[in-house]
């Protein structure tokens, strides 16, 4: 179960993180997975380990807000592979400002690179999905869809709208073959949360809120991709994985 070989996958922001696991899982799983970030030196490492484990990847950097280049290099996958199977749009940012200080730009360029790029991505890697009857596009959302937090207004506002964005997609695309989903992790020890992790009180309260008493670690995301990726997950569509230990559950 849970096999993926003959399918080919796109990852964004697969540099680190929880997209660089979640891309080690599905090619570990036998997908052909191209691996996008910005930073192309960083990426060709990622790319190097994973092809030391004999493992079928390829780099393919690009910034997700350059419309042109996103479009170019989802044309390139098209005319040398027929496109992809799997799409996992997660590249992300955080950015942190009370209210009154947020500026603008700073809320434009969340919404951009959290929202606006994960659908032009879904648009444009849909193409081939539906030309062939089959394809799994999965969206790394946020519990803060859901639940409010300080200082985060243009994170949640983007979350909130890729939730919303599964949901419709679903609805558009189900009866193509493609089904679409999210993943909303909750509170990772990753690189973006670094400064989090560090801070001992902030760090407390977390591991006090979580039922399992703990953050997560990263290599815990990659199986929830590779289900919702998979032939086994044919009939959920529209759904959010919640991934969080039990945080959003908790009183």
């Amino acid at each position: 179960m849970f096999k993926l070989e003959g399918k080919r996958a796109l990852v964004t922001g697969a540099s680190r993180g929880l997209g660089w696991q979640m891309a080690k899982s599905l090619a570990q799983q036998g997908a052909h997975v191209f691996l996008n970030a910005r930073d192309a030196s960083l990426l060709q490492q990622k790319v190097n380990e994973l092809l030391a484990e004999g493992l079928r990847v390829e780099s393919l950097p690009f910034d997700v807000t350059d419309s042109d280049a996103l479009n170019r290099a989802v044309s390139q996958l098209e005319d040398l592979y027929q496109g992809v199977d799997i799409l996992i749009a997660n590249a992300g940012i955080q950015y942190r400002s009370p209210i009154s200080e947020f500026e603008k730009s700073d809320f434009t360029r969340v919404i951009n690179t959290n929202l606006t790029a994960v659908w032009e991505l879904a648009k444009v890697c849909s193409r081939s999905m539906v030309k062939n009857s089959w394809g799994r596009i999965i969206f790394t959302g946020s519990i803060t869809a859901e639940l409010g937090r300080a200082t985060i207004s243009g994170y949640i506002a983007a979350k909130g709208g890729v939730h919303a964005l599964c949901r419709q997609l679903a609805v558009e695309l189900g009866d193509k073959g493609v089904t679409v989903n999210t993943i909303a992790p909750g509170y990772f020890s990753t690189e973006m949360n670094s400064a989090l992790v560090s801070d001992k009180d902030f760090s407390e309260w977390v591991c006090s809120r979580v039922p399992v008493r703990r953050w997560g670690s990263p290599q815990e995301i990659g199986p929830a991709a590779v289900f919702l990726a998979s032939n086994e997950a044919a009939y959920v569509n529209g759904h959010v994985l919640t991934v969080d230990g039990g945080f959003s559950i908790s009183m």
